[in-house]
């Protein structure tokens, strides 16, 4: 049940990440106009990703596409490159991991089958997420680095060179956005341990094997381990030690005794 719970929460929370990427690139408030300084004013502009707009203050807005690629600055079409990656990344992770959710049955599919979808789906929301949240903020360095040399200017006696921007609204639904992608990913990898099956353990059977000279015996005797000293004498069943003569010597039965 907690495979299952985890993996429902995952998808949703990376649906909404992949839905707030959407949004936000599709949003036209990616930097606004800074009225800082100028808090009245009868023409307010603000740019997205795909078209620059103006809003007069008569309520009246004009919005003007970027009819030309090779004109936009390098950071920019990279911004634009990294945020499709990640719907792209995004959308696809989702066809995956419907058919990967346990609680559909599609067929004979084993659950092996199922967490490697789990597994697959996971990484590529755990990409998408990191591609927004990237996009998102090279684009807010951009505003920063300019906005501070659009500062420098005006201090300079320049006002009239550049308005000003600042963040837009665009960008922070697009870091949310990728944050909510990348937690859903990283429940989806969560909830792949679980539909694993688990391993079946064999014990292992350790088998020692006797030496050369062990011997078994019954009785109040010991076993030999084969490691004992040469001079150890060794008494057993059926052993009987030599007489002794009356030097000390031990006298062993010749053959012609047998006789």
């Amino acid at each position: 049940m907690s495979t299952t719970i985890c993996q429902v929460m995952g998808f949703l929370v990376s649906s909404l990440g992949v839905a707030g990427c959407i949004v936000s690139t599709a949003m036209d408030m990616w930097s606004t106009q800074d009225l800082y300084d100028n808090p009245v004013t009868a023409v307010f502009q603000y740019q997205g990703l795909w078209r620059s707009c103006m809003r007069q203050s008569s309520g009246f807005t004009e919005c003007r596409p970027y009819f030309t690629i090779l004109g936009l600055p390098a950071m920019f079409q990279a911004v634009r490159a990294l945020m499709i990656v990640g719907i792209v990344l995004g959308i696809l992770g989702l066809l995956v991991c419907i058919f990967a959710l346990k609680c559909i049955h599609i067929g004979s599919m084993e659950n092996t089958a199922k967490a490697n979808m789990t597994l697959t789906s996971g990484i590529m929301f755990i990409v998408a997420g990191l591609c927004a949240i990237t996009g998102v903020s090279v684009f807010a360095n951009m505003l920063v680095t300019n906005f501070w040399m659009s500062t420098a200017n005006m201090y300079q006696g320049m006002q009239n060179v550049q308005n000003r921007y600042t963040f837009g609204s665009a960008l922070f639904v697009g870091w949310v956005a990728g944050g909510l992608a990348l937690v859903g990913g990283i429940m989806m990898c969560l909830a792949c341990r679980g539909l694993v099956p688990e391993e079946s353990r064999y014990k292992a059977v350790s088998y020692n094997a006797s030496g050369r000279n062990i011997s078994y015996r019954t009785g109040p005797y010991k076993v030999g381990s084969g490691y004992e000293a040469e001079t150890k004498s060794r008494k057993g069943a059926g052993y009987e030690e030599a007489p002794r003569s009356e030097d000390g010597r031990r006298s062993y039965p010749s053959k012609y005794d047998y006789v």
